[in-house]
């Protein structure tokens, strides 16, 4: 029987209730977490419904008498959950795979418990200390130059916005008064996120101002390209101010050349954002540092630990050389908001749009103290020699052929034949409930992707995945 306060009563007229209730039921979701975390394959990755049937089976509006705990966590597994993608699932292999890690989900509670925001240090000095020290060490792991100033984010989105927000702030000061000075022209990879055109847009820049640099036979970009569209650029009268180089394109995971892109950046004064939101993670490893060789001469920086570190959805580290420019662009303080000054004394609400901040470095704190760095380093490894056999069994098969190289942990591949016969192998793949695949266009023609990121993968689940898209191009013969 619940212990909750009746529902003509409120939590602070019988709090002793309103704890024990929790209590009892936040048992009750623990050992319900760690019972899906043990039998998670037994969960069909994708969820067997059609669009609007959990809508459907939910009441229209809100109860007006408080409900149990019980009743609940009882429509929680009856209704919510049969409408859940499993992304932690270790057969997600779509898009970038990702892990919700147990030392990560115990501090996610906690910090939902403490419900600290982390508007300036006096609000919570956990959140403005520990922010810069959990993103300390992970600057150090990936052999980031001492310089790099840390905060987190949400999403890369929104770290890349806030380094073209920066880049705009350092070739015209005035615009966050008068608004962007026309004719502002950022430069990156036909092969980038299309968070950095949605940047231009929200900025002001405008999709018209965003050149989309060509890229090489392996999707990376073009050096050469890049800089003769800055020449036409200047020769129009027009305002070079940014390049963004990608480390993990989000279609084939390729590796822009950034040391050569940082020469045209300098030579040009120009603004260099590295979205290294997959791929950065890699650098973890000393065989994998190459990939940010230039990221010392970068000015900004952004990596996603909800990537392939293990780390629940939402946390985006974006680290910059010149904190003082982004300061610049985004503080603006209230009276309301107004704190003495001192030395030690971080307001993160100077670096950035958000002013309400969770308590998100609470959960990378608490992984990294759990995995340590040699445990995370070995399971990027295997991520990684998987693929890599992964791609050696396609090379093998005479009606598949790679489409793209393999850098990381991602394997990207297609059927000899049309784009809808790929397409139709990537659902019938899906169809069976036993893998997640994704897919993509790269030269114009669709391709499949294996993405392998999750923590509990192992090399039977990938070579399953292998062996449904084999039987699915069965069928198609």
């Amino acid at each position: 029987m619940s212990t909750a306060p009746s529902p003509t009563r409120t939590p602070d007229q019988d709090w002793a209730a309103y704890v024990a209730d929790f209590r009892r039921a936040a048992h009750q979701a623990v050992d319900w977490a760690a019972e899906y975390l043990e039998h998670v394959r037994d969960y069909p990755v994708v969820p067997r419904l059609n669009p609007g049937d959990l809508t459907d089976s939910l009441p229209s509006s809100a109860p007006d008498r408080g409900e149990s705990f019980d009743d609940i966590l009882r429509d929680f597994d009856s209704k919510i959950l049969p409408a859940v993608t499993h992304w932690n699932h270790p057969r997600f292999m779509a898009y970038f795979a990702c892990t919700g890690s147990t030392p990560a989900i115990i501090a996610e509670m906690l910090s939902a418990t403490l419900n600290t925001n982390g508007l300036h240090w006096k609000t919570s000095p956990a959140v403005a200390e520990l922010e810069q020290v959990a993103l300390g060490w992970l600057r150090q792991w990936m052999g980031l130059p001492d310089d790099y100033f840390g905060i987190i984010y949400d999403t890369a989105s929104v770290s890349s916005l806030h380094a073209i927000a920066c880049a705009r702030e350092m070739a015209d000061p005035d615009a966050r008064v008068n608004g962007s000075t026309p004719n502002l022209v950022l430069y990156t990879s036909q092969e980038s996120h299309s968070s950095i055109e949605k940047a231009a847009i929200c900025l002001g820049i405008g999709q018209k101002n965003v050149r989309k640099v060509p890229s090489d036979a392996e999707f990376r970009m073009r050096v050469d390209a890049l800089d003769q569209l800055i020449q036409k650029d200047l020769a129009a009268g027009l305002r070079p101010f940014c390049v963004v180089a990608t480390v993990g394109t989000t279609s084939s995971t390729s590796v822009d050349p950034v040391a050569p892109i940082a020469d045209v950046a300098a030579r040009h004064n120009l603004w260099l954002h590295i979205d290294a939101a997959y791929a950065g993670i890699a650098a973890i490893l000393p065989e994998h540092q190459h990939i940010l060789a230039g990221a010392e001469r970068a000015h900004s920086l952004v990596v996603n630990p909800h990537k392939w570190m293990f780390t629940p959805v939402d946390l985006s580290a974006f680290y910059t050389r010149y904190p003082d420019i982004l300061r610049r662009a985004f503080s603006l303080t209230a009276e309301y908001l107004y704190t003495a000054d001192n030395t030690r004394q971080l307001n993160l609400m100077d670096y950035g749009v958000p002013l309400g901040r969770r308590f998100r470095s609470l959960k990378l704190w608490f992984l990294m103290r759990y995995f340590g760095r040699e445990c995370i380093q070995q399971v990027l490894r295997n991520h990684i020699a998987w693929a890599d056999r992964l791609a050696k069994q396609i090379e093998a098969d005479s009606r598949f052929e790679l489409s793209a190289p393999h850098p990381f942990s991602v394997v990207c591949f297609r059927y000899k034949g049309t784009d809808a016969e790929n397409k139709a192998i990537l659902e019938a793949a899906n169809a069976t409930g036993e893998v997640f695949l994704s897919s993509t266009v790269l030269n114009g023609k669709v391709v499949l992707r294996v993405a392998i990121g999750n923590l509990g993968t192992t090399w039977d689940d990938v070579n399953r995945a292998w062996e449904l898209v084999k039987q699915a191009a069965d069928h198609r013969q």
